[in-house]
């Protein structure tokens, strides 16, 4: 059985120094860090907070994700794919069920769907010219309506590798929307070929 909150704390606290900052994460002694280690800390540890705040949506008739279920670059019957805007890397595309599911209740047959899904859209992103990687991220932690990201690493850019990815996408200057839309249509076409569905101009809505 897990900790209990108060007790994980306690571990946690245990480790920290008077300002209950934890010692910096292996991970920014990596070369793929985009922090220096000089003058950077953690922020103070915070204490328990429960009941943890509501994710959105938790809800369905407040799910603003189930209000988007008809938009985004490729659907089926009960997946469809958007495209993120505004990003550095790339593309950034998210994966979401039309209807309203988080993974831990996801029936088994899209459950299967979803692994076959998965394995088609990395495929087709680390197919176009200059990808070299399409990272798979689940949290969950901010909304209840699931929802799985797409990002992918450019070629020829080793330090934007492994788990920082993410945070390197935030600090990069966006990418030329022409290529990223350009790259979300050859997925999506695809995607239909491989999987089948069909696609929809990037921002378009479904046609069901």
């Amino acid at each position: 059985m897990a900790l209990r909150p108060e007790d994980f704390y306690d571990h946690a606290r245990a480790a920290a120094d008077s300002e209950l900052r934890l010692p910096l994460t292996r991970l920014t002694r990596w070369d793929i860090s985009p922090f220096e280690r000089q003058g950077l800390k953690a922020a103070p540890l915070r204490p328990p907070v429960l009941p943890e705040p509501e994710r959105h949506g938790e809800d369905p008739a407040h799910c603003d994700i189930c209000r988007a279920r008809d938009e985004g670059i490729w659907f089926d019957d009960h997946w469809r794919l958007a495209r993120v805007r505004g990003v550095g890397v790339p593309l950034v595309l998210v994966l979401f069920p039309r209807d309203h599911y988080d993974l831990a209740d996801l029936p088994d047959e899209p459950a299967a769907e979803l692994g076959v899904l998965t394995t088609h859209i990395v495929r087709h992103v680390q197919a176009r010219p200059h990808i070299s990687r399409a990272h798979v991220y689940r949290t969950g932690d901010g909304a209840a309506h699931l929802h799985l990201w797409f990002y992918a690493r450019p070629e020829g850019q080793p330090q934007l590798r492994g788990s920082w990815l993410p945070v390197w996408d935030d600090l990069l200057p966006e990418y030329p929307e022409d290529v990223a839309d350009t790259d979300a249509a050859a997925v999506a076409d695809a995607l239909v070929a491989s999987f089948g569905g069909r696609r929809a101009a990037t921002g378009e809505r479904a046609q069901d």
